[in-house]
């Protein structure tokens, strides 16, 4: 994975160290290669849930997508479906298929193996870099930039050191806040350590590991005080790729949540760059059972 690159300047506040190359590149997303078209991906962090973490899957399924297109070309979206329970005691197999290859896009087909069945299902198209004079984004939300402001670092059990993202959450709410929240929530979030320049490839897999953490948790919000999660998982994420962008380099998540009923609950993001520019719009929809606080077991 090589061209285009990812913008050097105007975005972040520096490079984190350099003798510190980050996870996800050297580890979480560097597949092995055992045959044309097929990668084998291991895994670095599994939460207390003790199920696969969707966000890695979906980035290791993008870089297996990514490594059978041509340098010239880049994604510009991805739409999965989490179809069963990862098992995180054994490593995953992906399968390429080279659905199609045009002159502007080309689609790739991957398939997540465990056991012999699957257990993720993925598209991802790419695009040959066009001019357009049509273009507009929505107004990046002000807010203050991560380094001038003494942020809560940290979503409960996220922000474990283990964790190769760092997140600074936008305006915690307070106690009292918390009893009547929106489903709204905004952080500022970069990968753990160097990645460098680069190619935008491989930004754009590091935003897909990025993008599942905390996100279906934005339709908790208005009932957290109320419920009790008790079971919560992801069904499909969809991603949208509209600008170069480092992941490495701090990135607001804009997170909200325009629907829950029927044990589901969906929610739509969007990466800014520090400079303002929307790099990634994100979508999800996952189940969610609850059981309202204070109520007691018939068994």
């Amino acid at each position: 994975m090589s061209s285009p690159r990812a913008p050097e300047d105007g975005q972040g506040d520096g490079d984190p160290p350099r003798d510190l190359r980050s996870v996800l590149v050297t580890s979480v997303l560097n597949l092995e290669l055992l045959d044309e078209d097929l990668f084998r991906g291991t895994h670095y962090w599994v939460p207390t849930t003790k199920r696969l973490f969707g966000g890695q899957i979906v980035g290791q399924a993008l870089v297996a997508a990514a490594k059978s297109v041509s340098e010239d070309v880049h994604v510009h979206s991805l739409h999965c479906y989490f179809v069963r329970r990862g098992d995180p005691k054994v490593p995953v197999l992906y399968q390429v298929e080279r659905t199609r290859t045009g002159a502007s896009f080309s689609v790739r087909s991957v398939k997540a193996v465990q056991h012999g069945k699957p257990i993720f299902i993925c598209q991802a198209s790419f695009q040959r870099a066009q001019p357009s004079p049509m273009q507009h984004q929505f107004s990046m939300p002000t807010v203050p930039p991560p380094e001038e402001e003494k942020y809560r670092v940290g979503l409960n059990r996220i922000a474990a050191q283990e964790v190769p993202i760092e997140i600074k959450l936008v305006n915690p709410p307070t106690l009292g806040q918390m009893q009547s929240m929106e489903p709204r929530q905004m952080f500022w979030v970069r990968a753990r350590g160097y990645i460098g320049e680069g190619d935008i490839k491989m930004h754009c897999c590091v935003a897909a590991y990025i993008s599942d953490y905390a996100f279906l948790g934005t339709a908790l919000l208005p009932h957290q005080c109320q419920h009790t999660v008790r079971f919560m998982v992801s069904l499909d994420h969809s991603m949208w790729f509209h600008a170069p962008f480092r992941a490495d380099h701090w990135m607001l998540y804009e997170c909200e949540s325009p629907w829950a009923g029927g044990s589901r609950g969906l929610v739509q993001g969007r990466l800014w760059r520090q400079d303002g520019v929307l790099a990634v719009t994100c979508a999800q929809e996952g189940v969610i059972r609850v059981t309202p606080q204070g109520s007691k077991s018939k068994l």
